[in-house]
């Protein structure tokens, strides 16, 4: 082959090289930056929000987040956004205390969005203040106990169920036989003492009489204007009336509202499918960060950094 044609290939792909190069460092600063925007809780204080959606239980990963909140001190307000027809006592008993403890530390508004009721509002009361809209759905201050009855079903099948108990409440209620009186008392106590530790935490929290909270918690719902009437709720609004409430606590309402996001929904996830995009770009996709760096080009290239970009894990 003509010396020429060589030289010249060589240099082509130099500039080939160079160019997949440099493509990939603009990425990867454009990554970065996005970054940088994402997440300014790691560079500058800011105004946390988190969003309690659908069935409320006992979610640990929620209760982490508000943990990193209460700790994280570039965290100057906190607004929980609700949404939940309601869910396990428990689950709403955690969240009231996770609530409580950055509550403890800085200014924290409860948003009432479409539907926060039962113990959906439990939650909300854990709030400095609570804001509703005027049409949203919220009260049913109560406790709810269901379990099945089969027995009518299986005996039309010709099937039943024996059983051997320690003592006649043990598995009480059973969905195989009818209650008896005593296990319909014994869970009607139960029932009982969680309604009145929810009335308790009702008066104390909004400043109530007990008596008018029992008025109030016959199980009923209410919308935001009727609980803002009942003292329910302090204000109708949304988010300018969010800010104003701030306002009034000292805090810098021009910060930004970062929302504090499931693991999985947001974080560093995304930036491996970013970086994915920018190597199919460049015709490096579908191979491991060691020969993309052969690929990149024959001379021996420094890449050690972008490579530990590229293999961000799930942690």
């Amino acid at each position: 082959m003509d010396p020429s044609a060589i030289a010249g290939r060589r240099s082509m792909r130099r500039k080939l090289t160079f160019w997949r190069v440099a493509t990939v460092v603009v990425a990867i600063a454009a990554v970065f930056a996005a970054v940088m925007a994402r997440w300014p809780a790691t560079t500058q204080d800011h105004i946390a929000r988190v969003s309690i959606a659908g069935i409320i239980q006992d979610d640990r990963e929620l209760l982490e987040r508000l943990d990193r909140i209460a700790r994280n001190d570039r965290v100057k307000a906190l607004v929980v956004s609700i949404a939940s027809p309601g869910g396990t006592t428990y689950g709403g008993e955690i969240l009231y205390k996770a609530i409580r403890k950055v509550a403890a530390k800085k200014p924290v508004v409860s948003d009432i969005r479409t539907l926060a009721a039962s113990a959906g509002y439990l939650v909300a009361t854990a709030g400095d203040t609570i804001i509703a809209g005027e049409s949203s759905i919220t009260g049913s201050i109560g406790v709810l106990f269901q379990y099945p009855q089969v027995k009518q079903l299986m005996d039309k099948i010709g099937v039943s169920l024996e059983a051997i108990k320690s003592a006649p409440l043990k598995a009480e209620p059973s969905p195989f036989q009818p209650a008896s009186e005593e296990a319909k008392a014994m869970i009607q106590a139960m029932v009982n003492d969680s309604y009145a530790w929810f009335v308790d935490l009702v008066s104390a929290r909004r400043g109530l009489p007990r008596g008018e909270v029992l008025r109030l918690s016959d199980g009923r719902i209410y919308t935001g204007r009727q609980a803002l009437a009942a003292k329910l709720v302090d204000r109708l609004g949304d988010g300018d009336d969010i800010r104003a409430y701030l306002t009034e606590r000292g805090v810098d309402t021009s910060l930004k509202v970062v929302d504090y996001e499931p693991k999985g929904s947001g974080g560093l996830f995304w930036i491996s499918a970013a970086v994915s995009e920018v190597l199919k770009g460049i015709g490096l996709d579908g191979i491991g960060a060691s020969t993309a760096i052969e690929r990149l080009g024959g001379e021996k290239l420094f890449l050690d950094g972008l490579v530990s970009v590229w293999q961000v894990g799930p942690d």
